[in-house]
């Protein structure tokens, strides 16, 4: 019986750290900002308009627009804020964790980078390849926090190279195709309520009190994967297109550690003696989701044109995580997510103020796919309204720049977890959040 319980808090806390490599901050985990230009009108047309190379990212045959060699250099600055309010708790046993609610702020600053490049192999065939961050975030909480048991720190990062092909084998019609090749990388903690553990009926280990003899469980983990994506661009006539994109899921292994420490000096006499608190390898599929998306670009003046765009996001393939461990005696640990498919839509317009001079702005809706009911604080994010604007400026035919703001409210959140099942040792959590993000974009492109 011993065993079997600390097998089980064991499997339950690192299960929890590496939890949030399929969670993230705000709607899902990914992150759109990969286009200056595209987010001044909120991301309307992104799949269709093709105004300059960094809209391969949103579909391939946006190649098909561009001319010559090019390269583009773009910096998304992210300021999210996420602050936690009201934050309770109770262990399995009734004793209150605390009620402090995490820190003002949760959310860190991020530096979204993304590169292009491209070149005609002839009028018709087009090649390019794009980095990018497509999705991660960070997430830190005060360690004495209530919620402290769920999360503590939570940090995933991911590099995406995106080489592509357009081809248009007939006027006004352009097919692509591109490969990814992805790495994720994630960093995650969490407290161990060793106290709580050792609380219960147990032989030959030492008598400890409910959240005052904590442990600590982090885990760090990576992993190299590839996928792909198509689009088609139609131009039925001038002034007038049509996209439609798909970006492949990408199934991940994230392979790493998971270690187990606290500065408690019984709680280190516990882990120690233990045979399932042992520092071990630790292994959890993460897969990233399809995306499909829609967008159309119209002219309806010389100087005015409209956009709008739809996406529709495949999160419902995260329903359980599944953690196994090296270390024998520990057991594999499920987790019950059970996201929803979600969906994005924007309208937008584009206003030429001079010949060199281009004006965007856009208002976009961005539905969550985290149920009310599956929430946890490493994933404190909700519904989402943008609302962009943006200009790019070109003065001379091989140089151009741009810049972007967006503003995103936030619907508030709440967590509501009860200590049972999976969240047995971590005890039930209720925290509200107030959310809201900043994004400020600027990027420059070289044509030859």
């Amino acid at each position: 019986m011993k065993h079997a319980r600390y097998a089980a808090a064991a499997a339950s806390a690192a299960a929890g750290a590496l939890a949030a490599a399929s969670g993230a901050h705000a709607a899902g985990f990914a992150i759109k900002e990969q286009s200056p230009t595209a987010q001044g009108a909120a991301f309307a047309g992104a799949t269709a308009e093709a105004a300059d190379v960094s809209y391969m990212f949103f579909n391939p045959a946006a190649l098909s627009q561009q001319s010559g060699t090019q390269g583009m250099a773009s910096a998304s600055f992210i300021a999210p804020r996420s602050r936690p309010e009201d934050a309770s708790g109770q262990t399995v046993t009734g004793d209150p964790t605390g009620n402090l609610a995490g820190g003002d702020d949760i959310s860190e600053d991020a530096v979204a980078p993304a590169f292009y490049g491209m070149t005609s192999v002839t009028e018709r065939l087009k090649v390019g390849v794009g980095l990018n961050a497509p999705f991660g975030f960070t997430t830190d909480y005060d360690d004495g926090w209530a919620g402290r048991y769920h999360a503590l720190k939570s940090e995933v990062r991911t590099i995406n190279i995106n080489p592509a092909v357009s081809y248009e084998p007939i006027d006004g019609v352009a097919v692509a195709a591109g490969m990814q090749a992805q790495y994720v990388d994630a960093e995650l903690t969490n407290a161990i309520d060793i106290g709580t553990i050792t609380s219960l009926p147990r032989n030959n280990v030492p008598r400890t009190a409910p959240t005052q003899n904590d442990g600590l469980a982090e885990v760090e983990g990576d992993d190299w994967a590839f996928g792909f994506n198509l689009g088609v661009l139609i131009e039925p006539r001038e002034g007038t297109r049509i996209g439609a994109a798909y970006r492949s899921d990408i199934e991940h292994e994230l392979t790493g550690r998971a270690d187990f420490s606290s500065d408690d000096q019984i709680a280190q006499q516990i882990i120690q003696n233990s045979n399932q608190f042992n520092d071990t390898g630790a292994t959890a599929d993460l897969t990233t989701p399809d995306m499909l998306s829609f967008g159309v670009y119209q002219d309806v003046t010389d100087r005015i044109a409209l956009m709008g765009e739809f996406q529709y996001t495949m999160w419902s393939d995260f329903d359980e995580l599944r953690i196994q461990f090296d270390n024998p005696n520990q057991g594999d640990s499920v987790t019950n997510e059970d996201w929803d498919d979600s969906w994005f839509a924007a309208i937008g317009a584009k206003f030429d103020a001079t010949e060199n001079l281009a004006l965007r702005t856009g208002v976009a809706y961005d539905e969550s796919p985290i149920p009310d009911n599956t929430r946890t604080p490493r994933i404190p994010g909700a519904n989402r309204t943008w609302l962009s604007i943006g200009a790019d400026y070109s003065p001379t035919s091989w140089f151009a720049i741009q810049a972007s703001y967006t503003h995103i409210f936030v619907e508030e959140s709440t967590v509501d977890l009860a200590a049972t099942g999976n969240n047995a040792t971590r005890g039930s959590l209720n925290v509200d959040y107030q959310n809201s993000v900043d994004i400020g974009s600027v990027s420059a492109v070289l044509r030859f």
